[in-house]
């Protein structure tokens, strides 16, 4: 994929970042989500891709824009699939907390998983712990593989968890190993990243999360070389109608590979809110600045961006 593009998609980002920060604390979760969304689709007519939106904010009939099969771009360049969020952590914005993002993730046609709007168990590593955790593994074998590998002791691993109560056996499990859990209220994808850059403090990501999140965190975690995998979790007879009508297996372990394949991929995302991955929005008299990042699998290459926006 044309790494010029990649300077296009942290404006796509960007645009729906600083609509959304217009509505931190105001107690709107769905005028904030409209607003990055519309801003997001407005921007996508510019950028020179061929675009198919294969996760995004629903099914056509739920979403008036950015859903599922829709074509964006200008239709000038390659064809690819899209992956967004326009708001990651609508609440967060809603009440003024923090780690809200907007992303964005493309790759060639057919490298994305599409992810059916259902729970995923995952976990996340970074680069100097890939190979030494599974999914599978009790939790104690991987909070000691992860202190071994990163060489320090269990009661100093930190683990970032969902605060959910779906959660409590897991909490439990990881107190008695010793180490350290960070409750994030929302916000995995840029929970699944942390683990793999050096300043974050975070050294694993545990638990279930939405799966069309899943595959946007395993995307970033493939461009920064760490280790991702993940299992679909239906929670209902009909989740499980759905995976299987686009063709995954709800019971099959999911490697980075399976979400997110090839050696094509792009990631880009803007901070909201502040949070482990990046900074948010910043409004002031003088114009509005924003921090990014962008990524691309084949290169490995990381750029952080911060843009300052004239007010108009």
């Amino acid at each position: 994929m044309d790494r010029n593009l990649a300077l296009e998609f942290v404006r796509v980002t960007e645009a729906a970042a600083i609509e959304a920060a217009k509505w931190i604390g105001k107690g709107d979760k769905n005028a904030a989500d409209k607003a990055a969304t519309e801003a997001m689709r407005s921007r996508f007519n510019s950028v020179s891709i061929n675009g198919t939106v294969v996760i995004g904010e629903g099914e056509r009939d739920e979403a008036p824009m950015l859903y599922i099969g829709e074509k964006v771009g200008n239709g000038k360049g390659m064809e690819v699939d899209i992956a967004v969020d326009p708001l990651e952590c609508t609440n967060s914005v809603a009440f003024g907390l923090l780690n809200a993002i907007s992303v964005f993730v493309a790759g060639p046609r057919g490298t994305l998983l599409h992810a059916p709007d259902t729970y995923m168990e995952k976990i996340s590593v970074g680069p100097k712990v890939k190979g030494s955790v599974h999914l599978d593994k009790p939790v104690k074998e991987n909070v000691e593989a992860v202190a071994k590998a990163l060489k320090k002791r269990a009661e100093d691993v930190t683990v970032m968890v969902l605060d959910r109560d779906r959660h409590k056996k897991l909490i439990k499990e990881l107190r008695a190993t010793g180490a350290r859990i960070r409750l994030i209220a929302d916000g995995d994808v840029a929970g699944a990243i942390a683990p793999c850059l050096p300043d974050s403090e975070i050294d694993m990501l545990l638990g279930t999360g939405a799966a069309p999140e899943g595959v946007l965190g395993a995307t970033a975690v493939k461009c920064l070389g760490g280790f991702f995998q993940g299992r679909l979790k239906p929670r209902n007879e009909e989740e499980k109608k759905r995976i299987k009508k686009t063709g995954a297996d709800p019971e099959a372990l999911l490697e980075m590979e399976d979400l997110a394949g090839g050696n094509e991929l792009q990631f880009a995302a803007t901070g909201i809110l502040d949070g482990p991955l990046l900074k948010g929005v910043s409004i002031s008299a003088r114009g509005i600045r924003t921090h990014s990042i962008v990524m691309r699998s084949k290169t490995k290459t990381v750029r952080f961006v911060e843009t300052y926006h004239h007010l108009r």
